[in-house]
């Protein structure tokens, strides 16, 4: 195993038909199904990195920009954005085509956390990522970011730290009722 690879050595990227059997009641691709896509090429990009079998940590920030229609091209393109010891963030980025004009939308970017198992089921240690580019550097760094963000937000929040006072002020414009 290589002490380090660069992202495109690992880069993947899948197209696939959306048929009616992948709609919803509104005649949409269900976002679910996207979701299943998008863990199976994040897997495929980090076993690739890792040369190990992976699993699926954590998923960050969801956001379905446009909908997806029965009939167009879906296209998800992943690669290594953030290499730790055993775990890896992969970017996935996902595209809908119409196939009659052409048109494309970027439909979602998501950041999967993967982590290499080995034989036994242990955390594996994986190749470091060789950075050749500002985008490089701004895709890691931008990973080392998210990941302090969701450490001080799990720890602000944990039953045994949290402060009512703290935060009872800010649901006042909010559409809630608090009957304690």
């Amino acid at each position: 195993m290589k002490n380090y690879k660069n992202s495109k050595e690992s880069r993947v990227s899948i197209t696939e038909l959306m048929l009616p059997a992948h709609s919803n009641f509104s005649g949409k691709v269900h976002g679910g199904h996207i979701l299943n896509l998008m863990d199976q090429i994040a897997f495929a990009c980090a076993s690739k990195h890792s040369q190990h079998y992976c699993v699926t940590a954590s998923v960050n920030k969801v956001d379905f920009l446009n909908p997806i229609e029965v009939g167009e091209l879906v296209t998800l393109k992943a690669s290594v954005n953030y290499t730790g010891r055993t775990s890896m963030v992969v970017g996935v980025r996902v595209e809908s085509e119409n196939i009659t004009t052409g048109v494309k939308k970027h439909c979602n970017s998501s950041y999967f956390t993967m982590v290499a198992k080995g034989p036994n089921g242990e955390n594996a240690p994986i190749p470091g990522l060789v950075i050749d580019s500002e985008q490089g550097i701004r895709r890691f760094s931008r990973s080392i970011k998210r990941k302090e963000q969701s450490i001080k937000r799990t720890s602000n929040f944990k039953a045994s730290k949290f402060k009512i006072e703290e935060h009872i002020e800010e649901l006042n414009n909010e559409n809630v009722k608090i009957d304690l």
